[in-house]
């Protein structure tokens, strides 16, 4: 191969993995969120991206607009994390962290089944949003819609900066990451907190499997893999650290896209559990973790 070749190359792999990564940084960010507010893992996370393109496919087939289309599953997700919260998770608050994840993992099934028999067991794609003709760069290809992914996912984390930063509502969540008791001393009501941080959750869920469902389609059981992605992306980067879980997001896409173009395509999905057993040896707070993390 020539120079230019290799270039090539490695641009297309360097294309894919951002554009994966982006995705695996929507769904940490959804961790992040509860984990911070809350102290728990939401193993339901997977089922929001699921719900975000399943209601996409379903409600454009139907007539909507792509953008109604996908602000409608938007709202569908937003409000399964807030049933999860309200009716499954309020009522255990009080009990073990572990007993909280346990439920989470319970509502993910009980998501999973809804959407198999609502939906059906086959795969669908979504429409591109911008057509599929591919663009030429440095001898790569990149697809308009992996430009929205990176887009989107950039533009949705410079909203939760402003949104945490530079809110009073915002702050208030963060302080209740620092110190739930001492949040509730000062008249922070944490259970609203708690609730936001589930409806964030899917709404970030939501996106991310709106943006990849023209790309890798979707059906009933693919927030499963996507989930656990995402839960090592947020390790990898440090649990309830946001920048973390967009730098581990983007890490874990490329490494796996780095793996699939130079090793062998049959390692890529090994690559997530190889980086959390290397993470949890070696860096178990993870990257850019400052908090220790024994309430997981």
């Amino acid at each position: 191969m020539t120079r230019s070749e290799y270039v090539a190359e490695f641009l297309q792999f360097l294309f894919s993995g951002l554009t994966s990564g982006s995705i695996y940084a929507l769904a940490a960010l959804g961790f992040a969120i509860i984990f911070n507010a809350s102290g728990v893992i939401n193993f339901a996370q997977g089922e929001f991206i699921m719900l975000g393109g399943m209601v996409s496919v379903f409600l454009a087939a139907a007539g909507l607009a792509l953008p109604l289309a996908i602000l409608g599953a938007v709202l569908v997700a937003v409000v399964a994390g807030v049933l999860i919260d309200k009716v499954a998770i309020e009522p255990a608050r009080d009990a073990e962290v572990v007993t909280l994840i346990i439920i989470t993992i319970g509502a993910s099934i009980l998501i999973q089944g809804l959407a198999q028999v609502i939906f059906g067991k086959g795969q669908h794609a979504l429409q591109p949003f911008s057509g599929d003709t591919p663009l030429a760069i440095g001898g790569a290809s990149l697809l308009p819609q992996s430009l929205w992914v990176m887009a989107v996912s950039a533009l949705v984390v410079v909203v939760l900066w402003v949104f945490f930063n530079r809110t009073r509502f915002g702050k208030a969540m963060l302080a209740s990451s620092y110190n739930r008791l001492g949040a509730q001393l000062v008249g922070i009501d944490t259970r609203r907190v708690w609730l936001v941080a589930f409806a964030l959750s899917g709404a970030l869920g939501a996106i991310a499997g709106a943006l990849a469902a023209p790309i890798t389609m979707t059906s009933y059981d693919a927030g499963l893999m996507l989930g656990l992605k995402g839960f090592v992306a947020a390790t990898l980067g440090g649990l309830g650290s946001g920048a973390g879980a967009v730098a581990g997001g983007l890490i874990l896409g490329l490494a796996e896209a780095m793996t699939a173009g130079y090793i062998s395509s049959a390692y890529k999905d090994a690559v997530p559990f190889v980086l959390i057993l290397l993470v949890l040896f070696f860096l178990p707070r993870g990257i850019f973790g400052s908090r220790a993390v024994d309430r997981v």
